[in-house]
């Protein structure tokens, strides 16, 4: 199996409601199975981008927002074992329960640090013990645990934690070794047999966009439906596809009960870099062999962007590297190559690349309406030979170095940015 191939199969995986709600939940519960007896106090550190993205985030099978009532959850039904599904199994009573903790100032959550890389301390006391569970980089990667003082597990990254943001950005990604020639390469040679598992992402994410339609709490989703003509696939390729997208993100930033397939520890970003491509599919009667090929290129244009970004930080990486994904994605369906590529990269750069990311909340589905927009603009250019050329703003001379660029602006372009956000956000809880 190629290498490019591994890396995008490992990394699609479903989550349930915004992914940081959900590894804040799973942290907790994580550690909260080493504990017994009465609770104490539960508290979660983070880091910026994790305590900004669930700041007012949905939360499954929950009508409240936000990272304290998700720590909550995470101790009174969260489920470890289901990992970024964690909040899977909560009842209506758990709610309740959860509320009851948060009344009496038994869930606490602080800002650890602002950066980009992924960063959850949990620790949850009870009578009787007192265990910390630690994750980095990924949010599922559990680096260390602690009970009772005693490390009972503890791997390189964390041995590593004090590693600089910057010294972490010298190390380089396997996806940074490619070119964009080498990856358009591999997506039209590869076997279709070897990439076929991405038409799970499909099933998952069109779940998820009726379910947007169908359940009385969202409203875009059904404006967006009308502005289509009514209908979940039109002949006008845009409405089709924003109505795709982004009625899926707003179900998941609202905490419908239904995973999305994400990429880059993003279930937004997964929406983004596939939902589009199947109204395409859909209208031009294109062949599934095509939808598969583009849906990898697409991942892997916003993996490269990503993996400069940081996987939280001050940008919109869902609309940035999810849609640049995406964009190409389309523009390859539409019989664009190597050089229309390259067209749609520079138009994507010079036109949305500093959309900041204010948290997982409703938002996303206007920062996904400009995404889609965006991109359709930028092929439809792209297409006719009309872009930004790389003499101008932030593009480089490749295409590699274009998509460094937009990554850069995130990390550490925006850091001062991210600060902001947050002491905004800190401000509005005064």
């Amino acid at each position: 199996m190629n290498e490019l191939t591994k890396l995008i199969k490992a990394d699609m995986l479903p989550a349930l409601g915004v992914t940081e709600p959900g590894a804040i939940a799973f942290s907790v519960a994580k550690a909260r199975s080493y504990t017994k007896g009465e609770l104490k106090h539960v508290n979660v550190a983070m880091n910026s981008g994790m305590y900004k993205n669930a700041f007012t985030c949905g939360i499954p099978n929950s009508n409240e927002v936000g990272n304290v009532f998700a720590a909550a959850l995470g101790y009174v039904a969260g489920n470890a074992e289901k990992g970024l599904e964690s909040l899977a199994d909560v009842k209506p009573e758990d709610n309740v329960t959860a509320q009851k903790l948060i009344d009496e100032g038994k869930i606490t959550v602080e800002l650890s640090g602002i950066t980009s890389r992924i960063f959850i301390q949990a620790t949850v006391e009870t009578e009787s013990n007192k265990a910390i569970v630690t994750i980095r980089d990924s949010h599922t990667n559990i680096t260390k645990i602690e009970v009772n003082g005693e490390v009972l597990e503890e791997s390189e990254a964390e041995h590593a934690a004090d590693t600089t943001e910057a010294d972490a950005k010298e190390e380089v990604h396997s996806i940074h070794g490619y070119t964009l020639k080498e990856i358009l390469e591999y997506v039209e040679t590869v076997p279709v047999e070897e990439i076929e598992f991405v038409k799970e992402a499909y099933k998952v994410n069109l779940e998820l966009f009726h379910e947007g339609l169908e359940n009385p709490r969202t409203t875009f989703a059904r404006t967006l439906l009308a502005m289509n003509g009514g209908k979940e696939i039109s002949d006008d390729e845009k409405n089709t596809a924003s109505l795709l997208c982004n009625a899926a993100i707003e179900a998941r930033v609202i905490g419908l009960d239904k995973p999305a397939m994400s990429i880059t520890g993003s279930g937004a970003h997964g929406i983004i870099a596939t939902m589009p491509l199947y109204g395409v599919y859909k209208i031009n009667h294109l062949s599934e062999e095509i939808l598969y090929r583009a849906t990898m290129l697409s991942y892997l244009v916003c993996t490269y962007i990503k993996e400069y970004s940081g996987r939280l930080s001050a940008f919109c990486g869902c609309a940035i590297a999810a849609g640049s994904g995406m964009a190409c994605g389309v523009c390859y369906m539409k019989g664009g190559r190597l050089k229309e590529l390259e067209y749609t990269l520079n138009n994507m750069a010079s036109s949305i690349t500093g959309m900041i990311c204010d948290g997982g909340n409703q938002g996303c589905t206007m920062k996904g309406v400009a995404a889609c927009d965006t991109a359709f603009r930028s092929v439809e250019f792209a297409l006719e030979g009309v872009h930004i050329d790389k003499a101008h703003g932030i593009n480089g001379t490749t295409p590699e170095e274009t998509m460094r660029n937009m990554g850069l602006i995130a990390s550490p372009g925006m850091v001062a940015t991210e600060k902001t956000i947050v002491e905004i956000f800190e401000d509005k809880l005064r």
